[in-house]
């Protein structure tokens, strides 16, 4: 591993390569804040998924892209003096101390739970919001939304005690959800949905379980085990089209062997 000192010098030739690119390279020169905006929540779902992979040499890979816009951002930010890396470093620097005051105070806390509680607190605090929720970005995706609303709402308390009574709200939210597809009422039965994946998501989180993670997880092996399915049927001339149901389960039930 790398020593303090080269690491530090690491960062100091990627800032260099940052300046040249800036003051020589056409595309780079052009870029803006609001120009890279997509291209950095592209980078992070690529570091999200080399994660949910494992893949060790990706994830570095894909945290070099992401160091890359920060310290591009940091570089556009420098051209109007209105910030630059130091200033980045130095703020969260001094949002870590000052969030954790069991480190660096005289707080005391007994659990991870007290921690978690006097972060949002703090955040709450430090940002005058009259609401808790209002730190969670509206930009976010429905299921990561709603799971940092319930995890920022039950970091002040306001959760269930126990799992199994989240368990049984997902079953009452599926009694309703059935109720109203009986009743065909597009808009109710929408609500209904909204609030059982809501509810699901509660429960994940209580167990242990991060729902988007899950999800994504899920998302993957159902694209590993229909893309054998394609495959081998393809090795066999065979179009999909052409098969039944119940053939494409054999095929099917072959890939799970690789998951």
């Amino acid at each position: 591993m790398n020593t303090r000192r080269d690491q530090l010098a690491a960062i100091d030739r990627l800032l260099t390569i940052m300046d040249e690119l800036r003051q020589q390279c056409p595309w780079d020169k052009k870029q803006t804040l609001e120009s890279l905006r997509n291209l950095t929540i592209e980078e992070t779902y690529e570091l999200a998924e080399a994660i949910l992979s494992n893949d060790l040499n990706e994830i570095k890979k894909e945290l070099g892209d992401l160091l890359l816009h920060i310290v591009f951002y940091a570089k556009i930010g420098s051209e109007t003096n209105s910030f630059d890396i130091g200033d980045v470093a130095t703020s969260i620097s001094e949002k870590l101390i000052h969030r954790h005051p069991h480190i660096y105070g005289h707080a005391k806390v007994k659990n991870e739970e007290e921690v978690k509680k006097n972060w949002e607190e703090l955040k709450l605090e430090e940002k005058g919001n009259t609401s808790l929720l209002q730190g969670v970005p509206s930009s976010l995706p429905a299921l990561v939304k709603a799971n940092r609303i319930q995890e920022k709402v039950s970091a002040v308390g306001f959760d269930w005690e126990y799992p199994e009574q989240v368990w049984e709200k997902v079953k009452e939210e599926l009694d309703e959800l059935n109720e109203e597809i009986e009743k065909g009422d597009k808009k109710r039965i929408e609500a209904e949905f909204g609030d059982v994946l809501f509810s699901m998501v509660n429960y994940a989180r209580r167990i242990g379980v991060n729902p988007e993670n899950a999800l994504e997880r899920t998302n993957l092996k159902f694209k590993k085990r229909f893309e054998y399915l394609e495959n081998n049927t393809m090795k066999k001339g065979i179009k999909l089209t052409d098969l039944t149901l119940e053939e494409m389960d054999v095929y099917w039930e072959e890939a799970k062997k690789f998951d």
